[in-house]
């Protein structure tokens, strides 16, 4: 059963947009590319962007770099990126993170759980949550150019 939370955030995916009533980001908690456990609840007080992404996704490869130059610029004005793999195998994602190094959290998803949760069908899925735990902008897929759009989301968000 998918709550209404989830059903928003579907719904929301499918615009790409900004969503018009923010609706609470629905908890989830991730072990961690170090081993923690995160807790997206934690992260409330935070501007929050998780990325769902997989290591045999061409956009995903391209964004990653510029997710992390946001990373890097935001991170001390309450910014936190979430990177969500979702690949069945870690090996192939720390594969990729070998060759294509970050500094932001990388979480694992390899059952699908968050992402079939949140009904993910495209990647890479961007969420971006305010300071309040409310999922305010949502977007599927990556081409070159629309990290522009990120950083004018995510600039608003910090300021507010």
């Amino acid at each position: 059963m998918i709550t209404q939370g989830c059903a928003a955030i579907v719904l929301a995916l499918a615009c790409e947009s900004a969503l018009a009533e923010p609706v609470p980001a629905p908890d989830f908690t991730l072990k961690s590319r170090s081993g923690d456990n995160i807790r997206l609840s934690e992260l409330q007080g935070q501007v929050v962007m998780v990325n769902f992404w997989a290591s045999w996704c061409g956009p995903c490869r391209q964004e990653m770099p510029l997710l992390d130059d946001l990373y890097e610029e935001y991170r001390d004005y309450g910014f936190e990126l979430l990177g969500v793999n979702v690949d069945e195998n870690t090996a192939d994602a720390e594969a990729l993170l070998a060759r294509i190094p970050v500094e932001f959290p990388i979480l694992f998803d390899p059952q699908g759980s968050l992402s079939k949760a949140w009904e993910v069908d495209a990647m890479p899925s961007t969420v971006l949550i305010d300071r309040d735990g409310n999922v305010r902008y949502l977007h599927r897929g990556y081409r070159s150019g629309e990290e522009k759009i990120y950083a004018e989301k995510l600039r608003a968000l910090v300021l507010e």
